[in-house]
């Protein structure tokens, strides 16, 4: 699998876990520490590689833990 291929699964399961907890990107960016709602957009769009600091404030923004984040089938 592409690497754009993998940001844009990662940014949709992303989506998807901030719908379903009734969040909006500007709630994700209120509640994490150092996250941008311009970062928000790009990573549900498949449009940034970010870094694991990243990651953490994202799981932070969506009362996630990393590991939760991270817990998606990129072969689905």
């Amino acid at each position: 699998m592409e690497k754009e291929q993998i940001l844009k699964k990662f940014g949709e399961h992303i989506k998807r876990i901030r719908e379903s907890a009734d969040l909006s990107q500007d709630d994700v960016v209120l509640n994490g520490n150092r996250i941008t709602k311009a970062t928000v957009s790009d990573i549900e769009n498949g449009k940034r590689n970010f870094s694991f600091t990243t990651l953490i404030d994202l799981a932070k923004g969506l009362g996630k833990t990393p590991k939760e984040l991270l817990d998606i089938d990129l072969e689905k």
